[in-house]
């Protein structure tokens, strides 16, 4: 049996169906702390993915440290893209540039994982792994809307959707939501839509039930 902080193999089958794709499995003390330390004498050793955010990274990326259990060491980029990782925006582990597309589509995904927490530019910025001013940028140019501002968008989304599919009280949704200030919540739900919470609820509900009582009418027709 390996020590603890031995590293594992695991192999799996590549995307293309050829050779497996070796990962050497969880980071022994020494690699974390090579992580941690931003060691760029590392980075020809091992490249190191974190499962929850789908991104792979050189040890010396200045990107906020990852929790230790949420991440995978690889020999190489080439092996951490074919397992599914994508490359850091920021340390360019592969040695080419993403695409801003594709980094963009990252952050969508991003946004719409972590809507409910106290999500800002900032923590967008370092979840994704790069700058909040180039992140600001890229992401406005391509989807049109600040980031910020899809991240409202998608927080009233979701908003509307238990205003009228559940009887939570307007501050519990709005709690859900990741806005924990209910007076704003309402202020901002309204600028976004013509309506408050409540006056959104009960129009919906009652539009529904036009809706039923319409169908029973006709049924009785």
């Amino acid at each position: 049996m390996p020590e603890r902080n031995e590293p594992i193999r695991f192999t799996g089958l590549s995307e293309d169906g050829g050779k497996p794709t070796i990962m050497l499995g969880i980071a022994t003390d020494e690699q974390w702390q090579a992580i941690l330390g931003n060691d760029s004498s590392y980075d020809h050793h091992f490249i190191y993915a974190v499962k929850t955010t789908g991104i792979f990274c050189r040890p010396s990326c200045k990107s906020r440290p990852p929790i230790r259990a949420n991440i995978c060491i690889f020999q190489n980029a080439e092996h951490a893209q074919k397992a599914g990782f994508r490359p850091c925006k920021r340390c360019k582990p592969s040695g080419e540039r993403m695409p801003d597309q594709e980094w963009v589509l990252q952050i969508v995904q991003c946004i719409h994982s972590r809507y409910a927490e106290s999500l800002t530019l900032q923590a967008l910025a370092e979840f994704c792994h790069g700058s909040p001013y180039h992140l600001q940028r890229t992401f406005k140019r391509i989807m049109g809307v600040s980031p910020m501002e899809y991240v409202q968008r998608t927080r009233m989304h979701h908003a509307k959707h238990l205003l009228i599919h559940s009887k939570y009280p307007v501050a519990d949704i709005a709690q859900t939501v990741g806005l924990s200030n209910t007076p704003y919540f309402i202020t901002l739900f309204k600028k976004m839509t013509g309506h408050t919470p409540a006056a959104y609820r009960m129009r919906e509900w009652n539009i529904d039930q036009d809706e039923i009582s319409g169908g029973e009418n006709n049924h009785g027709n």
